[in-house]
């Protein structure tokens, strides 16, 4: 444990030896050239779909607000996540650095406190900081890594709370929820995410961030700031106020829907496909298409509370004259599944588990609204901000600002990382031909992915199959490739840069397949 009693467990694979962390080499050069200080507002979502919006192909979904939003704004067709699940991918948006380097390799480990955060790279004290809703990169409740002021709302993550911190405290959501006078349903005084889906929508949580985030602003609309607001929709549950909202028969099921899955993909995906046939999901039955229809118009219904909550932010900002010199970020952390494939959530590498959405509103800048074409990564996401906000950082990723200015085309490969879990073991139902051992051996796997510009992905795995696809001609990845003769000189091709990834970013995993 570090002083303020963080595990230092992070350092697993060589963590602090391989990358020289311990000195944070970040080389933090210059600050703003303009005479004010420019202000972020980072909003982002838990598990949203870029095809959630107009902007991504969407004219059904009832989102105004993010509609509006998105027309003044770059927009970025083809973002990916470095890791499809929620805390690796947070501690990326949160550092710039890959999991593999920031240590969070996989959900409820905490974040060291010896790898900075935006507002530590920044460094300016005239900045006034604040973190409100969804950390889940350690120690939920308390203040850290340059943000001031803290909001928490979530009280599933005690359990890994490090030494020093109550177990015991509850979250502000769950202390507003009792004011209100709702009698918690967990034993320790809290209320349960099921619980917290069947309240009114003024008492909800995209409300309650709504409204502090709203308090924020006012209260520092004559300082420079940066404020990040996460709300944990569209995560599951799949259930909230507006579950009504879109008619299940008027959705359409993804392409890939039935996709048969074969003993060419991961085994670890189909028995994942196999357990939302057998088992219930949240109390939802996932065995028909209507099933998934309901599911699919309850996450959108999530999605749509979301909206409303981002528009009257982004409100009282123009309300408050902040908006000319406030650059706003709208993103999340990870994609979801939907029906694709027949499975849920997220934790595989296929393309709607590892895309979200991107936009950046980047006021005083030469640049037009528009849609950007290309495949790009949250990797790149930090450095961006960072010379958006006059500052340089030495990151993993490069900034997309010449991209934005339309004075670079993007030209980069996408690297996406899985590395097997250890905190919590998957358990699945029986499946015919398939042993303990051989689920105990697929759950150590791990993979390393890469995406070309011209949409070959590579999906590199140890002890469970590998794919390759054609993203061109095999949008859906029904076809993988790997197994299939004729492609061997582009496999080792592709295999050639993930490892060369690999040494740059000093990723010491071996897999060897």
């Amino acid at each position: 444990m570090d002083k303020e009693g963080n595990s230092i467990t992070l350092t697993r694979r060589d963590f602090v030896k391989t990358t020289a962390m311990a000195t944070l080499a970040f080389n933090i050069v210059g600050c703003s050239t303009r005479q004010e200080k420019p202000n972020l507002l980072f909003i982002w979502t838990d598990q949203q779909r870029p095809d959630t919006m107009k902007i991504y192909g969407n004219s059904q979904i009832h989102v105004p607000n993010l509609n509006k939003f998105s027309e003044q704004c770059v927009a970025f067709n083809n973002t990916y996540a470095v890791q499809p699940v929620c805390a690796p991918s947070r501690g990326t948006v949160m550092t710039g650095l890959y999991p593999h380097t920031h240590g969070v390799v996989e959900n409820n480990l905490p974040l060291s406190q010896n790898i900075p955060c935006v507002p530590e790279l920044i460094s300016d004290h005239d900045y006034r900081t604040g973190y409100y809703g969804k950390w889940h990169l350690g120690n939920e409740f308390w203040p850290q890594h340059g943000f001031e002021e803290w909001i928490s709302i979530e009280d599933i993550y005690n359990e890994y709370f490090t030494e020093g911190h109550d177990k015991n405290r509850v979250s502000d959501y769950a202390h507003y929820l009792l004011n209100l006078g709702y009698k918690p349903d967990e034993k320790r005084g809290a209320f349960t995410r099921q619980f917290e889906t069947t309240v009114p929508l003024e008492h909800s949580k995209p409300k309650f961030l709504e409204m502090k985030a709203v308090d924020f602003l006012r209260r520092h609309r004559k300082e420079p700031f940066i404020l990040y607001v996460n709300f944990l929709e569209p995560h599951p549950p799949f259930s909230g106020p507006f579950n009504n909202m879109y008619d299940p028969e008027k959705i359409k099921l993804p392409p890939n829907f039935d996709d048969s899955l074969g003993n060419d993909e991961p085994l670890r995906y189909r028995l994942l496909k196999n357990r939302f046939y057998e088992e219930k999901y949240k109390g939802d039955n996932l065995k028909t298409p209507d099933d998934w229809r309901k599911e699919k118009a309850k996450y959108w219904g999530l999605v749509s509370e979301v909206d409303l909550s981002v528009g009257a932010i982004l409100n009282e900002l123009d309300k408050l004259a902040l908006s000319d010199n406030t650059i706003v970020v709208y993103t999340s952390d990870h994609g979801e599944m939907l029906g694709a494939h027949r499975l849920l959530n997220k934790k595989v590498m296929y393309e709607e588990a590892d895309k979200i959405p991107l936009l950046m509103r980047l006021p005083n800048y030469n640049y037009k609204p528009r849609l950007i074409e290309g495949r790009t990564s949250h990797i790149d996401l930090v450095p961006t901000l960072l010379e958006a906000m006059g500052y340089e950082a030495d990151l993993q990723g490069q900034s997309l600002m010449p991209v934005i200015r339309d004075r670079e085309e993007n030209n980069r490969d996408i690297f996406i990382e899985w590395t097997h879990q250890t905190l919590s073991k998957e358990t699945f139902p029986q499946m015919p031909g398939v042993s303990q051992a051989d689920i105990e051996k697929i759950l150590k796997a791990n993979v390393r992915a890469v995406v070309t510009q011209d949409g070959w992905k590579l999906c590199w795995s140890d002890f469970d199959k590998s794919q390759l696809y054609d993203l061109k001609n095999d949008p859906y990845e029904t076809t993988n490739l790997y197994y299939k003769n004729g492609h061997e000189y582009l496999i080792e091709k592709l295999k050639k840069k993930i490892l060369d990834w690999q040494e740059k970013t000093k990723d010491s995993l071996k897999i060897e397949s």
